[in-house]
């Protein structure tokens, strides 16, 4: 393993490199397209006549798509690899949908919820989609049968959601598209705060977690013989990966497919060699998908801004076609 790894290093530093790229790419580009030097001296003078803009408007846009992105890559790659399923995500779970109802709730009924109590309302409709997911599945862990259930459970959470933006006024019309495809539009400071304890607390609870992830992957006879405790690990884990991807619903909405790609990449990075070293790379690797696909949606159709679920998805559904036909890159388990 430590041959393995000394080979996959700089894969794996050129994967964190992209994180401060993308960061750099999202504050210079936009309108008006802006240096580098011109970025920094705009954020070090507050009196900068593009200080608001990039100060208030970019910067936190961009550091909650790094943040949302990595959040999602942890919570996919716990999915996958504690359920041994190469597709499982908090979308297919139904996870990111149970979230949106009950966020969207509150935005559109206009409840007095603080926004740094979003995740924990979000993650109660988190825990209760995945819990009807991970029921109708029951021991299976057939990636067919996993898509079917989740497909129908996320589908029942978008009707929700349609249905409850149709109690509001025309104005939410907005609030649909964002928690039906997700979005970073609009989002400032407040929200990075709200969310970035909830993703951090989640990614080292991860690592916590991963050894004894990394066994259930290897099935749950091997994990109880090495001393695992595997009921309690796979809802520790699939618990956490809630947790990371309500936090993420509750001010971005239900970004798709982040959570599924980022995992697969980031075992093209390091090899099959468990979830302990995935872990390593999948969180740049998130970070810059959700940071470069909100780049892309916010410029392909300037001065329209197309909603990075859009963006995610495009990219998404082919892979999850590729993954059902069995053409993963590599499939979660397997060290």
């Amino acid at each position: 393993m430590i041959i393995i790894l000394n080979r996959r290093r700089w894969p794996v530093a050129v994967a964190w490199t992209a994180v401060p790229l993308a960061l750099v790419l999202a504050t210079c580009l936009g309108d008006p397209v802006v240096r580098p030097s011109t970025v920094a001296a705009a954020l070090l003078d507050p009196g900068h006549p593009l200080h608001p803009a990039v100060r208030e408007v970019r910067l936190p846009r961009a550091v909650l798509g790094c943040l949302a992105g990595a959040g999602l890559g942890v919570s996919g790659l716990l999915l996958q690899d504690v359920l041994r399923n190469p597709i499982a995500g908090p979308e297919l779970l139904g996870v990111s949908s149970g979230a949106a109802v009950v966020t969207v709730t509150i935005v559109v009924l206009g409840l007095a919820v603080p926004v740094a109590l979003l995740p924990y309302a979000a993650l109660g409709g988190a825990l209760v989609a995945g819990a009807l997911v991970l029921l109708a599945i029951g021991r299976t862990r057939s990636p067919d049968h996993v898509a079917l259930v989740g497909a129908a459970v996320s589908a029942a959470c978008g009707g929700l959601v349609v249905a409850v933006v149709g109690l509001g006024t025309q104005g939410n019309v907005v609030v649909l598209f964002r928690y039906l495809l997700g979005s970073l539009a609009a989002r400032g400071w407040t929200h990075v705060e709200a969310v970035a304890p909830w993703l951090l607390l989640g990614v080292l609870a991860a690592v916590l977690l991963a050894r004894r992830v990394e066994a259930l992957a290897l099935g749950d006879d091997v994990a109880a013989g090495l001393g695992v405790a595997v009921v309690r690990t796979r809802l520790a884990a699939v618990a956490v990966a809630a947790a990371l991807a309500a936090a993420v619903a509750s001010v971005c909405g239900p970004v798709a497919f982040v959570a599924l790609l980022a995992p697969h990449l980031a075992r093209r990075v390091v090899g099959r060699v468990g979830t302990r070293p995935v872990l390593v790379a999948v969180v740049p690797i998130g970070a810059a998908l959700l940071a470069a696909a909100d780049l892309v949606s916010r410029l392909v159709l300037y001065p329209v801004e197309v909603p990075v679920g859009v963006a995610t998805t495009l990219v998404g559904v082919p892979a999850l076609v590729l993954t059902l036909r069995g053409r993963a890159p590599v499939t979660a388990g397997r060290a």
